[in-house]
């Protein structure tokens, strides 16, 4: 077995041997762009919300940008940062990708970091949500939200609302610590009390034992953050053990009540509220011309926050290149740092600092429209930046 720093240094001879990138990018009329998501395994979903996305915004936009070509290269990576690491390494030497994006959960990001750098590649993360994950590289930019950014709206909201008392559980990696983290600092400034802090497995998590300590404990709430895909299975074990009859309410990110997943649910996620950045309920003009035509293209699916973080990264992609005329390295990435649009979500900019998203953050209620259930929202906390790196 080799090393990490063996690994890193036939990297970086790689990269070198594949010699000047960006110079072979400008002579080429194609430019190419790295996909890379879990596109099976336990995430999958992830990988199609986005993948959906990413071919809407082209067939809106066209495939030329910048007077060149652009080709839309997908890898599928199953959720594993080895294969996340070795498909990027792939992408950037052999396909002399203008941009690596995708990158579905914090360690597949994370894998891809030193490949971006070392081969001066542009890498936008449309969905990872820990804090830090800007840090791992210069080249990184964010389109997707941080859990901080999605956690102090809703901490605020509980202590205003007369809960009091809550237990928080999340999944035991890094979004779902930074939830933690800055949900109990928030909510206890505001007077609040956590009585204790669970943690499921990131993987195939059994949520009947930690449900079970929540409901012994008696909160006003439970605080819960999971990654995306795993609300159905946790709403039905919340049924299950009679917490929503015990008058425990239940309160968190937006990952908990996916819009992808959330009539799968039923009407036990009635009455949820959550603080995010994104619902396909989002009263705009933008936003329903964007569901309209997402649902058109794969009718037996809802967008939801992933597939609006694909959509915006093809946009600072494609709005980078025509800003280079098509080149990549360093002026993609200072034409994507400075962007700010009206996305579907709302008003978005880059925090050209720290190159990650700034974004209204909305609380959301689980309500019926028109017999489908939908994130309402009703109160809005404008041009948000990541309180991760405003701690530091």
């Amino acid at each position: 077995m080799m090393s990490r720093r063996q690994q890193l240094h036939l990297l970086s001879a790689a990269l070198l041997a594949a010699g000047a990138i960006g110079s072979a990018q400008a002579q080429s009329d194609t430019v190419k762009i790295g996909l890379i998501l879990p596109m099976t395994g336990p995430f999958a979903s992830t990988g199609k919300q986005i993948e959906a996305a990413a071919r809407l915004w082209m067939a809106q936009n066209g495939t030329a940008v910048g007077g060149k070509k652009v080709e839309l290269v997908l890898k599928d990576d199953a959720g594993i940062a080895d294969t996340t690491r070795r498909l990027a390494q792939e992408l950037v030497v052999n396909d002399k990708v203008v941009a690596l994006a995708g990158f579905g959960l914090t360690p597949l990001a994370l894998a891809a970091a030193p490949v971006a750098t070392q081969g001066k590649t542009p890498l936008v993360v449309m969905a990872a949500a820990t804090s830090s994950i800007t840090e791992a590289s210069p080249w990184i930019v964010r389109t997707s939200f941080t859990l901080p950014q999605a956690t102090v709206g809703i901490a605020e909201w509980a202590a205003k609302n007369k809960i009091t008392k809550v237990v928080s559980l999340v999944a035991d990696y890094g979004p779902g610590i930074d939830a933690e983290k800055f949900f109990v600092q928030r909510f206890t400034e505001h007077g609040g009390t956590v009585v204790d802090k669970l943690r499921t497995p990131m993987r195939s998590p059994d949520f009947a034992p930690v449900l079970q300590k929540v409901r012994d404990e008696k909160p006003d709430a439970v605080f819960v953050f999971l990654p995306s895909g795993q609300g159905t299975a946790f709403m039905k074990q919340f049924a299950e053990r009679g917490l929503d009859k015990a008058g425990v309410k239940l309160i968190g990110t937006g990952d908990v009540v996916d819009d992808d997943i959330l009539n799968e649910m039923g009407d036990v996620a009635l009455g949820v509220v959550t603080s995010h950045h994104y619902s396909a309920a989002h009263n705009s003009t933008v936003n329903k011309a964007f569901v309209d035509a997402f649902q058109a293209a794969n009718p037996r699916m809802r967008p939801n926050f992933m597939a609006v973080g694909g959509y915006d990264g093809m946009r600072l992609i494609y709005r980078g290149l025509e800003a280079s005329k098509g080149a990549g390295g360093e002026a993609l990435l200072e034409a994507m740092k400075t962007q700010r649009f009206e996305s579907p979500r709302g008003p978005v900019s880059i925090d050209t600092a720290t190159r990650d998203i700034v974004q209204d953050i909305y609380i959301r209620k689980v309500e019926k429209v028109g017999g489908a259930l939908y994130n309402v929202e009703f109160e809005t906390i404008k041009a948000v930046k990541d309180p991760g790196k405003a701690a530091k």
